[in-house]
Formats: structure tokens, sequence, C-alpha cells
């Protein structure tokens, strides 16, 4: 079946989205068909108004009002400016605001090294993590990289890179989650959880 052109220009646009094949797509495309156009109006005014009224923050490289130079969390001066964790994506900064226990700071790199997919160092945000390592006043860096390959290949360089500047470079724990069973863990989780194993209070 041969569709209309915008109609076949949407399902080829929504196909580019991360987890959308080409049946999700295509639901989706026909779903804004067949709903009224106040949807189709407020979708698009909001897909405009991400490019416009949404920029990066030019310290630690999370999303941010345009205009402003600086994050709410860049700004805020009750935050640990010692303390600085690392994370792949924007997302993750919001998964650990969430949490409500990191008072430090954030630097995101926007991916990971992958050189199968050729991203490499220049690819991401680490040379201004190592300037502002080099500026000084920072006094541990937190590594947040997904415990993936490529997520713990980011990590190691990054430890690498900042080791020469004598500051203390952790990596987030990781074992069991809450409401886990022993028997669906795999080796690694469970070797991990072994090792970083604490007393208990």
């Amino acid at each position: 079946m041969i569709l209309p052109d915008p109609l076949q220009k949407l399902i080829n646009a929504l196909e580019r989205l991360p987890g959308i094949g080409p049946k999700s797509a295509s639901r989706l495309a026909f779903f804004l068909l067949r709903s009224g156009d106040d949807l189709a109006d407020e979708l698009a005014q909001a897909l405009h108004g991400l490019k416009e009224r949404v920029a990066f923050c030019q310290e630690c490289f999370n999303i941010t009002s345009a205009g402003r130079e600086h994050c709410e969390i860049c700004d805020d001066p009750r935050r640990d400016s010692t303390l600085l964790c690392v994370v792949e994506d924007a997302l993750d900064v919001l998964s650990l605001e969430r949490t409500g226990g990191f008072p430090g700071k954030y630097h995101v790199l926007h991916g990971v090294l992958s050189p199968i997919e050729g991203i490499g160092p220049d690819d991401l945000k680490i040379q201004p993590l190592i300037e502002r390592v080099r500026r000084g006043g920072i006094k541990e860096v937190i590594l947040a990289t997904n415990p993936s390959m490529e997520g713990d290949a980011t990590a190691l360089y990054l430890r690498q890179r900042l080791e020469p500047f004598g500051l203390r470079v952790t990596r987030l724990a990781r074992g069991l989650p809450v409401g886990g069973d022993l028997e669906y863990a795999d080796q690694n989780t469970l070797l991990r959880a072994l090792a970083g194993r604490q007393e208990m209070d």
C-alpha cells in the first residue's frame, strides 16, 4: 500500500527514535492521524520548543533552559563543588537527583566510548572534564557510567586520564537489587556483590 507522502515522512521520522521500529512508528503515525488536531498541534509545538528553549549547561553539559549559561545544579551554592559525579547522559542526572542522596555536582559525557560505533574520546565531553578538574577544587570524581562493556571501558579510560591529578576516583558500587533473588542474579553481579559486602549496622 502506498501511503500519502506526509504520513510516510512521519513514519520515517518516528522510526529514527530509539526503541521505535517500523510497526511502532506506523501505529504512532496512524494514531496521530486519527486523533484530534489539538494533539498533533501540541506535539508539534512541544518538539519545536524543545530545540528553541532547551540548551546545554556550559559547565557540566546537563540540560538547562535556553539563555542560561549554567544549569540550576551548577548555580546552586549549596551543592558540594568538591564532589563530581560523571554520568553518560542527562537522564542519569535525573535518576540520581530523584534519590535525593547526592550533594555534589555532575558532568555529563553525552555517551560512552564505543570503537565499534566509531565513538572515541573526542566525540564525548571528556576534554572539558579534564579542564574542569585541572582548574582545581575537586577532591573526588565518581564514575557513574553504566555497568556495560562500553561503560566499564569509559570508566577505565577516565580513571587513567584523571590519575595524574592525585584526586580520589571512585566507581558506583554494584550488587544485588532490592527484592532480587540470588537464583536469578548473573555470575558477575554475584561476584561484585560479594566483593562489595559491608558490615551490618
